[in-house]
């Protein structure tokens, strides 16, 4: 079974975030650096070279294939903000409902401008899957 390259490391979050190139998605990092901090209770650290976690949780799947990942975290990405949202969306509709401008893949929330955003909704959508996910891999 292959390794999961995905690894946290020594490098800085903040020096990360600074050279973010456009000054909008910088100062948007910054702005969920923020919120996800205080969500989570947890330092960030980067994992990879391009993720923010927050937390982790060892999981294994019924195939055997097993890892560490964390609880909740985000990339500015060239195209828009990713953020991790590790338990998907199928029961988030309430909170989705008036999130703003957004799109989903399995378990990543695309945000082009964070301004776009509810914060407070957005907020619960991290608590809440910040607490499955908890609860699903104690």
């Amino acid at each position: 079974m292959t390794e999961l390259k995905t690894k946290p490391n020594e490098q800085n979050v903040e020096d990360f975030l600074k050279k973010v190139e456009n000054p909008g998605k910088r100062d948007d990092s910054f702005e969920i650096l923020k919120i996800m901090k205080e969500v989570t209770q947890q330092e960030p650290v980067i994992w990879g070279n391009s993720i923010v976690g927050f937390g982790s949780y060892h999981y294994k799947y019924a195939s055997g294939r097993e890892g560490d990942w964390p609880l909740t975290g985000f990339s500015p990405r060239k195209q828009n903000l990713t953020l991790y949202i590790m338990d998907g969306f199928e029961k988030y509709d309430e909170l989705l409902k008036n999130l703003g401008k957004f799109k989903t893949g399995k378990s990543c929330l695309y945000i082009k401008k964070l301004k776009e955003i509810d914060i407070d909704k957005l907020r619960g959508l991290i608590i809440e899957s910040v607490k499955y996910v908890k609860e699903l891999y104690p």
